[in-house]
């Protein structure tokens, strides 16, 4: 991966600042596995560092290599001791960082970066044995639209393809399953065959009407599919 810096749209034009339940929901999932020290991979603006804090992290190191959004992340926590940022590529920090984490979470980034299973097996060192990561990623390649394109998607994943790309870099597998069945059919409408934009608005809605009844129903059934895959591994 190149180590210059970058602009770019990053995770937060996809996550939103305004899913706020969407949020809660994937950190719910991963907050058994935190630990004390956090590093989330690919922070943005730290709308989701947040959650980490709220879930249990008691040590947060936020990785942010973009140029634009890195200042509002470095401002939001300027005042908070318990979080560290860095204007930089997760990578870069291999060394210093070797066996110091309990969880390293990728949250809608993996799918940005070319090299994944390279990244992955520099999260496996900077992880401490039997520290977890936290992966969640975009699924199903046929709601691969313009506006994943756009934001620097290389790929969307199918599940076996996670599982590969993981277990290839040293993790044991714990938990992947789908994530989001519903939003399925809105975004292949939406933005495959419209070719709409999404907007804080639209997701808004989503989060505050649909969001609340998924995350209820797939807390007691595991959906055959979803929009994302969401996934759990171990450092073994």
């Amino acid at each position: 991966m190149a180590s210059e810096k970058k602009e770019y749209f990053g995770k937060d034009l996809e996550a939103m600042s305004f899913a706020n339940n969407y949020h809660r929901w994937i950190v719910s999932e991963f907050s058994p596995y935190l630990g004390a020290h956090v590093a989330e991979v690919g922070a943005g603006i730290g709308n989701f560092s947040e959650f980490l804090l709220q879930a249990g992290a008691q040590q947060l190191s936020a990785f942010e290599p973009s140029s634009n959004m890195y200042p509002a992340l470095k401002e939001k926590f300027s005042q908070i001791s318990s979080v560290d940022t860095y204007n930089c590529f997760f990578e870069e920090t291999s060394e210093k960082f070797v066996a110091r984490f309990d969880a390293v979470a990728y949250v809608n980034v993996l799918e940005h970066i070319e090299y994944d299973r390279l990244a992955l097996e520099h999260a496996h060192q900077m992880l401490k044995q039997d520290g977890h990561l936290l992966i969640f990623v975009p699924a199903l390649k046929f709601l691969y639209s313009e506006l994943d394109r756009k934001v620097g998607h290389f790929r969307r994943y199918t599940k076996q393809e996670l599982v590969d790309v993981v277990s290839l870099a040293g993790f044991q597998i714990d938990e992947v399953k789908y994530f989001d069945v519903m939003g399925i059919i809105p975004w292949y409408i939406a933005f495959v065959l419209l070719k709409q934009t999404t907007s804080g608005a639209n997701v808004s809605l989503y989060d505050r009407v649909v969001v609340p009844i998924m995350r209820r129903i797939e807390g007691i059934v595991t959906p055959p599919i979803g929009k994302n895959l969401l996934l759990v591994a171990r450092k073994a």
